[in-house]
C-alpha cells in the first residue's frame, strides 16, 4: 500500500463508498444517507489513497451565511492514526473560510477532545444541545 494520499474539495462520491468507508471501523451504516444529504452541504472533503479507495471524509454544512458545521468526520479503519482526519479538517475549515464563513463549528464525543482541540485547533465553547426524540 502507498503512503500518497489526495484530497478533494467537493469531488465525486458515492453512497456506497460512505457505507463501506462508515463500516471500515465498525459504524453504522445506513444505504441511502449520503444521497440524501450532500445536496444540503456547503461541501465535503474526500481522501482516497493511490488506488482511489476513499480513506478519509468529512462533510460541511453550514446555515448559508457566517456559520459552518462540521460532521461526519471518518477515517478508514486500516487508515486511522496517519493525519488523515487532520488533514480532512483542515481543508475543510480553508474552504469554509474562502466561502466566507466566519464560524467552523464542531460538536464530538470526549474521546475525541484532543483530536478536535489539539491536532484541529478548536477550542472549547459553551453549547446547548436537546435530545429531540426524549422531548416528546
Amino acid at each position: 500500500m502507498s503512503g500518497a494520499i489526495s484530497y478533494t474539495w467537493c469531488g465525486p462520491l458515492t453512497d456506497d463508498e460512505m457505507v463501506e468507508l462508515v463500516r471500515s471501523h465498525g459504524g453504522n451504516a445506513v444505504s441511502g444517507w449520503w444521497s440524501k444529504i450532500n445536496e444540503h452541504s456547503l461541501g465535503w472533503v474526500a481522501a482516497r489513497d493511490a488506488g482511489g479507495v476513499l480513506v478519509g471524509f468529512v462533510n460541511v454544512a453550514w446555515d448559508g451565511g457566517a456559520h459552518a458545521f462540521l460532521l461526519d468526520t471518518k477515517t478508514r479503519g486500516s487508515h486511522q492514526h496517519r493525519g488523515i482526519a487532520t488533514a480532512v479538517v483542515r481543508l475543510a475549515a480553508a474552504h469554509a473560510r474562502a466561502s466566507g464563513c466566519e464560524w467552523l463549528h464542531v460538536d464530538f464525543e470526549p474521546g475525541l477532545r484532543d483530536f478536535y482541540f489539539g491536532a484541529c485547533g478548536f477550542r472549547p465553547t459553551d453549547a446547548g444541545l436537546i435530545h429531540l426524540p426524549s422531548t416528546r
